[in-house]
């Protein structure tokens, strides 16, 4: 994930398992045609500006990472500061780098982003809604401005959990046929059912 590698084998036929609260944000946000589907994968977010707000482990850190691999510029909030997750002008490098934006605040980085995302795990954190630009996405406090509205991801997050596990049983098995062919000295393979 940190390092787009987006496939266990040399073959591409082992997709990497994903944290499941990352993919399910990019998932919905893949259903709401935010990521261009004429660019390449890999490319589909280029010319988007992403704010995440919370930069944990489980989810802040990763999603920006996914999303900067996946061409967007993305600022990464947190007590600690902001952190700029990008693939360079262009798009150049192949995956992302991060970059420290010293004394940067949320009025810098929210007006010019087209997403918005918060997962501040607490009611105490109010977000200043007046820094959005209309048509932003975030949480329910701006139905009203927002665009597209996302109140959780709960749900496509357990669905996503499920893929993964199917996508683990399947590396699996591919993982032991390959083995067993070697084996044999055969070059039969197993047949590929894979899920998106």
């Amino acid at each position: 994930m940190y390092q787009n590698i987006r496939f266990l084998d040399e073959q591409r036929l082992q997709k990497s398992v994903l944290p499941c609260t990352p993919l399910a944000v990019i998932k919905i946000l893949e259903y709401l045609r935010i990521y261009n589907e004429i660019i390449p994968y890999g490319n589909r977010l280029f010319g988007h500006f992403i704010t995440i707000v919370n930069r944990s482990e489980v989810v802040g850190r990763p999603l920006a990472a996914l999303l900067a691999n996946d061409g967007a510029c993305v600022y990464s909030v947190d007590v600690t500061g902001i952190q700029q997750f990008t693939r360079g002008e262009g798009i150049k490098n192949k995956r992302h780098d991060v970059i420290e934006k010293k004394g940067w605040t949320l009025e810098d980085c929210v007006p010019l982003s087209d997403v918005v995302i918060s997962g501040v795990p607490g009611d105490s954190y109010k977000f200043p809604i007046n820094l959005l630009r209309d048509g932003a996405n975030f949480d329910a406090n701006v139905k009203d401005k927002a665009s597209i509205y996302v109140p959780s991801i709960g749900k496509t997050t357990i669905a996503v959990l499920l893929r993964n596990q199917i996508r683990l049983v399947e590396n699996r098995r591919d993982a032991i046929w390959a083995i067993d062919n070697q084996h044999r000295g055969t070059e039969h393979f197993a047949p590929h059912v894979h899920i998106k």
